[in-house]
């Protein structure tokens, strides 16, 4: 993985492939849509809609029920596919499990990609407000304590070509409030995310690094805020985090 792999500088791509791929994930966030509502949300004719969603279907990777279509579960093959060929995914598996029942909260593993954080495992309850995370989904490493784990332990060179990359803007006052806060989680290697990427969210994170110490991943424990503030005065939920993060950076180390 490669948390900066982006294509050159005016590098140009194929429309076709692009809008297919925006109704992918227009499909995704909405679980489910017509053809009017997916020509409105993303700005296509009906009829470019309905030849793409056509093309897909023929592929295998939507399926029509009715009016509405849905990403099909062929997708999951792609997905897991991709997610097999993390060199940590298999040992990470079994401490994050534990970590789910110690905390009896979400534990996840963030991985680095294309400058965003993705969501490669997740374990743990389902709250009833529906903000948990899913496995693939994608979040902004600045705004979030795994993103934040991982930018701490990446190069300022390369932290700045992420921001350039995705347009993600500071003023100064916010880029030094950054910079004090990264520097402070290289000392303590622990994160914080208090309800900054999602309302009444509380979540904690531990990078874990390769040999030269950069980030490769994070190790994360997430709740609603009211319960995890509890568990935070109560518990050492940053320690038991980053026993696991050890427990995965070590096996990885070792192979």
């Amino acid at each position: 993985m490669k948390i900066d792999d982006f294509p050159e500088e005016g590098a140009r791509s194929v429309t076709t492939v692009e809008t297919n791929f925006r109704l992918l994930e227009a499909l995704r966030k909405s679980e489910g849509a017509g053809v009017t509502e997916l020509a409105d949300e993303l700005s296509l004719t009906k009829s470019t809609v309905h030849k793409h969603l056509t093309t897909l279907r023929k592929l295998g990777y939507i399926v029509k029920e009715g009016t509405t279509y849905r990403l099909g579960i062929s997708l999951l093959g792609l997905g897991t596919a991709a997610r097999s060929q993390l060199p940590f995914y298999e040992t990470a598996k079994e401490p994050l499990e534990k970590l789910s029942d110690t905390t009896d909260e979400v534990a996840t593993l963030v991985v680095p990609e294309h400058g965003y954080g993705v969501y490669a495992f997740r374990e743990g309850p389902v709250d009833d407000r529906k903000t948990h995370r899913q496995a693939g989904a994608r979040i902004p490493l600045h705004r979030t304590a795994g993103g934040k784990a991982i930018l701490a332990y990446t190069p300022t060179e390369i932290r700045d070509r992420i921001f350039r990359h995705r347009d993600v803007k500071f003023d100064s006052e916010e880029r030094d409030t950054l910079a004090r806060e990264l520097q402070n989680i290289r000392d303590t290697r622990t994160a914080y995310d208090r309800g900054e990427y999602i309302d009444d969210w509380y979540c904690v994170a531990v990078p874990i690094t390769d040999a030269d110490r950069n980030a490769v991943g994070a190790v994360t424990v997430s709740g609603p805020a009211d319960r995890m503030e509890g568990k935070l005065s109560r518990n050492d939920i940053p320690n038991l985090i980053g026993h696991t993060a050890n427990s995965i950076q070590n096996r990885l180390r070792s192979n």
